[in-house]
């Protein structure tokens, strides 16, 4: 069907009532109905539209730029396979055998803080882009190997986008990839220990992109014996 059917039956809608109205507001009508007609259409084949009644031009939004799209939970899957494959897990579980509990660890305070500063992410990425936080990643490796007493938590954090489920397996690629770094690095790899908070611990709670990307980070905690 195209426009100009569309518009006879637009006409044929509105004949019987516009001998009630002016000409101009039964050529108005008569474009209206035009439009709507020439949308059902086009819905049949597919097309969509914003059902959005707007009154001015300041009331039109498109996407925003920060407009998120999740990869798909098998692309999640293979990059997860396929990443860090070649790094064991520790002997021994936080707990077991001398290795100190979860709830034992903490944040570094004081000067260590120095050495412990959050590595942030990309939108559904595990591997850190910024040079000045991957360069804080060969201190922290440095600083560890000097360091033999000391335990380590990376957690792994998400924004508040997507399922909890989602995020709870990219928080777990986020923490497991810094691991790995820093066990290619020397660093003990039965010292470190990963653990995955998705998006359930904010420290930026709006909803914007900024908090966005706060939220995006791994985090470290320790146990120093």
């Amino acid at each position: 069907m195209n426009r100009s059917i569309s518009f006879v039956y637009a006409i044929a809608l509105f004949s019987m009532t516009g001998c009630m109205r002016t000409s101009s507001q039964t050529w108005e009508d008569l474009k209206t109905a035009g439009r709507y007609m020439n949308r059902g259409v086009d819905a049949l084949f597919g097309k969509d539209y914003e059902s959005k009644l707007l009154t001015s031009d300041e009331e039109f939004t498109g996407p925003e730029d920060q407009e998120f799209i999740p990869l798909r939970d098998s692309d999640l899957h293979a990059a997860t396979v396929n990443s860090d494959v070649a790094i064991p897990q520790p002997k021994n579980s936080p707990g077991q055998k001398g290795t100190p509990t979860l709830s034992e660890f903490y944040s570094p305070a004081g000067a260590l803080q120095a050495y412990f500063r959050s590595i942030h992410f990309e939108t559904d990425e595990h591997i850190p882009k910024n040079p000045i936080e991957m360069e804080a990643l060969f201190q922290l490796a440095s600083f560890l190997k000097q360091k033999p007493n000391i335990y380590l938590v990376i957690e792994g954090h998400c924004d508040e986008r997507a399922s909890a489920s989602y995020n709870m397996a990219l928080g777990m690629r986020r923490a497991n990839y810094i691991r790995s770094f820093l066990v290619k690095q020397g660093v003990d790899l039965n010292r470190i220990f990963t653990v995955s908070r998705g998006k359930e611990q904010p420290i930026a709670l709006g909803h914007s992109a900024e908090d966005w990307k706060a939220n995006r980070r791994s985090e470290f905690k320790i146990y120093e014996k």
